[in-house]
């Protein structure tokens, strides 16, 4: 079974990820590589370590998913315990606990953020395991000098001798083709191999959206990583900012307030 700190490098690589010219060192995850592709600029915000605030929705789904990986890894939560539980994750996990301070969540709150998780988790559970191979597992490669991928799979499975990585999804499913392809991309790096699916599937809904990975696809968007990297470093370089793109991701950027763009997308949807 894998750890979530489980990290192998091999050297049979299916996919040659794209030479680059030297450049300033970045790190590049899928939410940054979604991010590029929707809003250049957005992701720019996210590489000089800008964020957005945090909402309910994700502390709720942060929190979930906290929980979905202590049942695969650990067995199944007790109802008697699962607010016990719950303290405990939040208490642990750095990010559920800034989260919680900068949303101005009280103690007398938690009991209904609790309810909300409690019905996630109970989904949850009716999902099949069979396969389970590891739960948050951690990868990171370095295909060329200073670009580093980086990426966390929510879970592991071993379907027949065959690799499928899931995300799970604690809301719908919208766009996933870009976040799906870059842990493939990933795992092949990191692997030696490709996943034989990549699936993106909603606790909340049941909805279940899968891709399988081709040497094809994925090498395509290899060269779309890699010239995201081109276009960063270049920007940095000549101390520019990049495309901003209005959108449905507008709402939680951090650039929102001082943004023409975001502020119509923002607009647009406020009137439905």
């Amino acid at each position: 079974m894998l750890s979530s700190a489980t990290r192998v490098q091999y050297d049979g690589r299916v996919i040659q990820f794209p030479a680059l010219p030297p450049g300033e060192r970045i790190v590049v995850s899928a939410s940054a590589f979604v991010a590029f592709e929707q809003c250049p600029e957005n992701a720019n915000a996210r590489f000089r370590g800008e964020y957005g605030p945090p909402s309910r929705p994700s502390f709720i789904g942060g929190l979930a998913h906290r929980l979905f990986a202590r049942h695969l890894d650990q067995g199944p939560i007790a109802p008697d315990t699962f607010e016990q539980v719950c303290k405990e994750e939040i208490g642990s996990t750095a990010s559920l606990n800034i989260s919680m301070g900068q949303l101005g969540l009280k103690p007398s709150q938690i009991p209904g953020v609790v309810s909300e998780v409690r019905e996630l988790y109970e989904r949850f559970v009716k999902f099949p395991a069979d396969g389970f191979e590891g739960a948050e597992v951690s990868l990171e490669v370095e295909p060329a000098s200073d670009v580093v991928l980086r990426g966390r799979i929510d879970a592991v499975f071993d379907d027949a001798g065959t690799v499928r990585l899931v995300d799970w999804k604690t809301g719908r499913i919208n766009e996933v083709d870009d976040q799906l392809g870059f842990y493939a991309l990933l795992w092949d790096l990191d692997r030696g191999s490709l996943p034989a699916a990549v699936e993106a599937v909603s606790v909340k809904t049941g909805e279940r959206q899968r891709s399988e990975p081709t040497v094809e696809k994925v090498t395509a968007l290899a060269g779309r990583v890699s010239a995201m990297v081109k276009t960063v470093r270049a920007g940095w370089e000549a101390g520019t900012e990049l495309d901003r793109v209005g959108g449905p991701w507008c709402t939680y950027c951090p650039l929102l307030e001082g943004c023409t763009e975001g502020r119509a997308a923002t607009a647009v949807m406020a009137r439905g």
